[in-house]
């Protein structure tokens, strides 16, 4: 799992709680950088924070789903802003998404491992109705 944030904080919170629940976490502090490490690793989850140095995270996102190397990879997007913005992201690909301030001070990275159990399980499905060949819908 990569997970992209530019705080140092929520990188190293959420990242000790991602790996207490048993998932193995790398992490980029940058849209470029998270570019990089996407292509090097090809992790099964990506954690995108919106707001980054270097690349905005909708740029991330965008050039993640017209890759077709990575545009399987499901994003779980986090934001600090409202989720006046859930639509639009889903639309521009995102399996998910995650206001930051849940994650923090609702009930620590609880929801977050939620969203990325959630995430996670419904991508193994999809792997295994492709693996037997149907196209079922969910």
């Amino acid at each position: 799992m990569l997970l992209v944030e530019d705080s140092r904080l929520l990188r190293i919170t959420n990242g000790r709680a991602l790996v207490k629940a048993g998932y193995d976490v790398v992490c980029a502090a940058d849209g470029e950088e998270a570019l990089r490490m996407v292509h090097n690793r090809m992790p099964d989850l990506i954690l995108l924070d919106m707001m980054l140095p270097k690349m905005a995270g909708t740029d991330v996102l965008r050039l993640l789903k017209q890759d077709p190397l990575t545009s399987d990879i499901p994003v779980i997007v986090l934001s600090g802003l409202s989720q006046m913005n859930e639509e639009r992201l889903v639309e521009a690909g995102a399996a998910a998404y995650f206001e930051k301030s849940e994650s923090i001070l609702a009930n620590g990275s609880a929801g977050l491992i939620l969203a990325v159990e959630t995430v996670l399980d419904k991508r193994k499905r999809m792997q295994r109705i492709r693996a037997k060949g149907g196209s079922r819908l969910l």
